[in-house]
């Protein structure tokens, strides 16, 4: 589509002008640019630096004839920059209305923006953060990039090795192929740019669901395949995820990145005690919080032994020696702690293919979880609601314990990160049998039982169970009771509450009613 209007000719650059806020590797281009014998322009600190560096250089409001006002604010807002950027080349009146106003074409743009996102996490002065919003830098970038027909834009240091290496090949000249590539580039940067202000904005202003929303994330890597081997896929990371350090083994394949998702908002629930959370296929298949690491991992592993085979365990405390023994005689693909001791850490690594991932900096900050259809998404907040005691409706003749309740909530916790159907049961603050991803509740229900009763059969007496929503009839509460389930946590809202109330006083069950619930799809 774009042949109908470029030029196909190269494009001599004879003048350009340099804006950087990020002046890494700025020799190096001033350099290649001196050897061209192509003229600077530029202003304020960048400026200075190139003079600094030896470089000739002429400053802007020099250029321009007009100074910089408004304590910097404006420095490259004129026409005369502009025109220049925007001109056409083969225009006979855009060559004319330059030469009557004593303009020059202005063919290369380097230039990128102030670090508003770094501002964002390096202060909490919403004036200061505010000051980092660029004008000037993405004005000029915009324009350069629109015109990429005759003008080369340059819009991050990492591009400065292959704008060399074009102005080497054409000397001095670059391509439309190039600028074409370099102005989607910098449009790329633009968009991004703008989101994270606009994003930033909406969070400081707690404007959810703003009339027109964007998304942005930075190309980490580009993965072997996707879900599936046939398709592609990349990772865009974003500032939470830099925390997470790998230490070892093979890179992050696609489904790999989607457990350690699920497994880290799983454990963002259980601050206290040492939480293990092992994650198969993006479901909890073994979830434990205990005061002795060994027992958490321990307890989480054999809710579903067989599932956990080559599963992702992630867990909120420092990996021992003696746990990294015990992890090792399993096959998983990752671990993921809060730091790793010496000689755990040298156990681990004997097995070459597994990644070992360091989460002693995470914090989990989500706030909404979009899904997408194609050009459409939807958007809502996680699912972050504190269950405690006091919300909680204790609707049947027997009332839990203080132990009963606190296991009930733990399990509700648990059930909030299953898919649904979602069915968890649950012994001392350790899931025993998880029923997920079910049409419906009596299936879940019998999955849960099931591996219970296949894995650890002696703690089905007396445990607890969960559903992240109602029971529309008895028959799956009848199910767990015969299977040694004492007390049921669910969020009511059925027409035949009462009838389930009556069942459970009838069987001496604990009910419980949540009144919130937590579909997982």
């Amino acid at each position: 589509m774009r042949e109908n209007f470029i030029m196909k000719k190269l494009i001599k650059i004879k003048k350009a002008i340099i804006s950087l806020s990020d002046k890494s590797n700025l020799k190096i281009i001033l350099t290649n640019l001196k050897k061209f014998n192509i003229k600077i322009i530029s202003s304020g600190g960048t400026y200075k630096e190139i003079k600094k560096l030896g470089f000739k250089c002429e400053e802007i409001s020099n250029y321009t004839g007009f100074k910089e006002m408004l304590d910097g604010r404006v420095k490259t807002l004129h026409p005369k920059i502009h025109a220049g950027l925007l001109s056409i080349r083969n225009n006979k009146k855009h060559i004319k209305e330059l030469k009557n106003n004593n303009f020059e074409e202005i063919d290369l743009v380097i230039v990128n923006f102030y670090p508003f996102e770094k501002s964002i996490n390096e202060t909490k002065n919403f004036k200061k953060i505010i000051e980092k919003i660029d004008i000037g830098g993405p004005t000029m970038v915009r324009a350069a990039a629109k015109n990429f027909n005759s003008v080369t834009v340059i819009s991050s240091p990492n591009q400065y090795e292959d704008l060399i290496n074009e102005l080497k090949l054409n000397k001095g000249s670059t391509s439309i192929n190039f600028r074409y590539k370099s102005a989607l580039h910098s449009f790329n940067e633009i968009a991004y740019y703008d989101s994270v202000i606009s994003n930033f904005l909406n969070h400081s202003s707690n404007l959810s669901f703003p009339e027109k929303k964007t998304f942005h994330g930075k190309l980490s890597e580009k993965l072997r395949y996707g879900e599936n081997p046939h398709q592609i896929a990349s990772f865009y990371k974003g500032s939470e995820f830099n925390s997470l350090k790998q230490l070892h083994g093979k890179k992050l394949s696609y489904n790999n990145y989607n457990d350690i998702f699920s497994s880290l908002e799983v454990l963002s629930t259980f601050q206290k005690n040492l939480g293990t959370v092992i994650v198969k296929h993006a479901n909890p298949c073994g979830v434990s919080s205990e005061k002795k690491s060994i027992i958490s991992f321990s307890h989480a592993f054999n809710c579903d032994p067989i599932s956990a085979f080559g599963g992702i365990v992630c867990c909120n405390y420092k990996i021992d020696f003696n746990l990294a023994k015990k992890i090792n005689q399993n096959f998983f693909e990752i671990i993921i702690a809060k730091g790793f001791e010496k000689r755990a850490l040298k156990i681990l690594k004997n097995k070459k293919n597994l990644r070992i991932i360091d989460s002693s900096n995470y914090k989990y900050k989500a706030i909404f979880n979009p899904v997408f259809h194609r050009d459409s998404f939807l958007l809502q907040n996680i699912d972050s609601f504190k269950i405690i005691e006091k919300d909680l409706k204790f609707v049947s003749k027997i009332k839990p314990n203080k132990y009963q309740i606190q296991n009930l909530i733990f399990a509700l916790n648990v059930c909030r990160y299953v898919k649904s159907n979602a069915i968890v049961l649950v012994k001392n603050k350790s899931t025993i049998g998880i029923g997920s991803g079910q049409p419906n509740r009596l299936d879940s229900c019998n999955i849960a039982i099931n591996k219970a009763k296949q894995f650890v059969p002696n703690e089905l007496y007396n445990s607890v169970a969960a559903s992240d929503a109602f029971f529309p009839f008895t028959d799956g509460i009848e199910k767990l009771v015969q299977s040694g389930v004492k007390a049921i946590i669910q969020p009511s809202g059925s027409i035949r509450d009462k009838e389930i109330i009556k069942f459970a006083n009838d069987t001496n069950t604990i009910l419980v009613f949540s009144k919130t619930r937590h579909f997982k799809h």
